[in-house]
């Protein structure tokens, strides 16, 4: 068998052949699969001092399907159980519209199996959930009947307090804006002035407006972080409001916001230097 000789202009294009398949491989098989754990201290100026050190877990985008999006949700299970946060929070997009045909009724029903997996994760005050667009885009009533069957509790434009320590906050949740189904005056309505509110919401740049109202923290996903980031470049996509406050926290007015980067994928298997995220909030009172 005779060897071709390896010249210099080959080398360098076998060697560029390879590290595209390894990040190839890196971005379908390993980095999807792997979620990390992201924690991060938040202070707020209404927070109750006798609930401070009070943890939620949070969690979006799980996009569920049996092949692809089930793995990394299965690795967070035990994660989160792990981290035994007071409360989780998960923000929507349970399942997938597909692009054609529609079928909104066999889109919706993967929430069942997506729910069962939920159900594992363990809080003291519980799971809590808002729908993301995605879910109102399909069969809304089957993705909550799913979730609620399973003691996950979905907040459809209310609050309810969340009381420990002789003290409380109010846990809210907007339904999805992009379906024109969020009523932020009916969400807050009850809700004493003086008293911490954390919103649930699943698209982050909602915050532009909800700044505009007594609420301490908003807690959003949506954006997927990007899902494909590239470097010097950036996301190569984002959807609408979820363009301004991608990935992370951010201070808008006197909100303060935290965006997760998802669990699942969407339309491709896929993450390139985004990992699927899983937020551990520890609350504090501010000092200032």
């Amino acid at each position: 068998m005779a060897f071709l000789p390896i010249t210099r202009r080959r080398f360098i294009g076998l060697a560029a052949t390879a590290g595209a398949a390894a990040l190839a491989a890196d971005s379908i098989l390993l980095e999807p699969n792997h979620p990390r754990i992201v924690r991060q201290h938040i202070a707020l100026r209404r927070w109750p001092e006798r609930l401070n050190g009070f943890t939620i877990a949070l969690l979006s985008d799980f996009h569920y399907n049996a092949h692809f999006s089930v793995h990394p949700l299965h690795a967070a299970i035990g994660m989160i159980n792990d981290l035994r946060p007071d409360l989780i929070a998960l923000a929507g997009d349970f399942v997938s519209l597909s692009l054609v045909p529609y079928n909104r009724e066999k889109d919706a029903a993967v929430a069942e199996p997506c729910s069962e997996l939920l159900r594992q994760m363990q809080a003291p005050h519980g799971l809590w959930a808002v729908l993301g667009n995605h879910d109102v885009s399909t069969a809304p009533r089957l993705v909550i009947g799913a979730l609620q069957a399973r003691g996950i509790r979905v907040l459809l434009n209310q609050s309810v307090a969340i009381e420990q320590n002789g003290s409380r906050f109010w846990l809210a949740g907007v339904n999805d804006v992009l379906g024109h189904a969020s009523d932020l005056g009916t969400t807050l309505h009850g809700i004493p002035s003086d008293e911490a509110t954390i919103l649930l919401a699943h698209e982050p740049d909602y915050a532009d407006y909800v700044s505009r109202h007594p609420i301490d923290l908003q807690l959003s996903g949506h954006t997927h972080g990007g899902q494909v980031r590239i470097p010097l470049v950036g996301p190569l996509y984002l959807p609408e409001l979820g363009r301004k406050y991608i990935q992370g926290l951010y201070t808008v007015g006197p909100l303060t916001l935290y965006t997760n980067a998802g669990l699942g994928t969407l339309r491709i298997p896929v993450r390139f230097n985004c990992p699927p995220e899983i937020t551990l909030l520890t609350l504090m009172r501010s000092t200032t």
